[in-house]
């Protein structure tokens, strides 16, 4: 008996690539999200070699759409930087440039795209603003943003904020950021920075509670505090940055794994397990959640979804230890001293917690479906 569409609440890279993975077998999944054009998201511009080749499994080529290359590291903290090659090239691509690209695919393999926002869910119904939406499972895959009534677990008093700066082409950056992606270690967080498709300078924040608040709670306060600082992200960002908006999104779980959940119900993506932005794997694991909810789902039904969500979560806990430890070596002073000093002299330890912070190709949590 043919079942019910699936529904797939959230068309960013785990709903997409869920519904990309049931649309190939014939599944006709409807793909709900708020918004009928795609917005450029605060995270998620670095792709990974990892990722990279998830997304072309999936038939999307990064480079076919502009994508810029990625080939070293940089370290800079406290007046000290260490620039460390990558073990294989990655490259930087804005979200909004990705995902449409994934609703697209997913489109073309026979997804229907319904645009309504989500008020809440009743078991594996989702409340819609229009109407409400119901079909044979809820993949959950709303990114960091929780669903009203259903927050994640709160791990800590003082959790992560997310703060992003979006910053246009110029020559000078162009010069310091060509061919690279930097991390800007503070006490309390870090800042990522890489060059997009277009040229613009995208630099996306991740800090405790309380360094914002020891700013008055004011992001501008806290730029300021940072350049002053620091030399180097004063060049980067130059005069202009007041200039640009700061977008925030608050209390980011990082560390947190869903380990369980109910018949029906599949958390996809940062639902799922939130991994440290420094890792630069968020999207690699969105991906290869919803191809993992959608394999599970085609093979016994909605019935899946707890041994799914066990299975994500056996799969994610050695990567997201890897890329805890890295981040708080990169919150404190002292570690990110050594960090600096530890890429400098030996670089290869490294690139061993960059490989075990990500997602190994041979791992069945990263398998994707050969692309067409």
């Amino acid at each position: 008996m043919r079942r019910t569409a699936p529904l797939i609440l959230g068309a960013g890279p785990a709903g997409c690539a869920a519904a990309i993975a049931l649309a190939r077998e014939g599944a006709a999944p409807i793909l709900l999200d708020r918004d009928a054009d795609v917005r450029d998201c605060l995270c998620g511009g670095f792709l990974s070699w990892r990722t990279v080749d998830q997304l072309r499994a999936l038939g999307v080529n990064p480079e076919v759409l502009g994508a810029r290359r990625v080939d070293r590291l940089a370290l800079l903290a406290h007046g000290a930087e260490a620039v460390v090659p990558l073990p294989s090239p990655a490259w930087s691509l804005s979200r909004r440039a990705l995902d449409s690209a994934l609703r697209q695919r997913a489109q073309a393999l026979g997804a229907t795209l319904a645009v309504d926002t989500a008020r809440g869910l009743d078991g594996t119904t989702v409340l819609g603003q229009r109407q409400r939406w119901s079909g044979d499972g809820l993949f959950l895959a709303t990114g960091k943003h929780d669903l009203r009534g259903h927050p994640r677990p709160r791990q800590t008093n003082d959790p992560a904020l997310g703060l992003r700066l979006r910053l246009p082409s110029t020559p000078a950056r162009e010069a310091l950021l060509s061919g690279r992606i930097e991390l800007h270690l503070f006490r309390g967080g870090y800042a990522g920075m890489v060059l997009q498709e277009d040229g613009s300078a995208n630099l996306c924040l991740a800090l405790r509670k309380s360094v914002l608040a020891a700013c008055g709670g004011h992001p501008v306060q806290l730029f300021k505090q940072l350049t002053a600082r620091s030399p180097a992200l004063s060049e980067r960002l130059g005069v202009e940055w007041r200039d640009h908006p700061i977008e925030s999104i608050g209390a980011v779980p990082y560390g947190l794994i869903a380990e369980q959940t109910e018949p029906g119900l599949f958390h996809l993506g940062d639902q799922a397990a939130v991994i440290p932005s420094l890792a630069g794997e968020g999207i690699s694991i969105a991906l290869a959640s919803g191809e993992m909810a959608a394999r599970h789902w085609l093979a016994g039904g909605s019935a899946t979804a707890p041994a799914y969500q066990r299975a994500l979560a056996r799969k994610a806990r050695g990567p997201m230890r890897a890329a805890g430890l890295a981040r708080a070596f990169a919150e404190s002073p002292l570690g990110a001293r050594a960090g600096v000093a530890m890429a400098q002299r030996v670089p290869p330890v490294l690139h061993w917690l960059m490989d075990a912070s990500r997602i190994h190709p041979d791992a069945p949590l990263a398998q994707a479906p050969a692309a067409p």
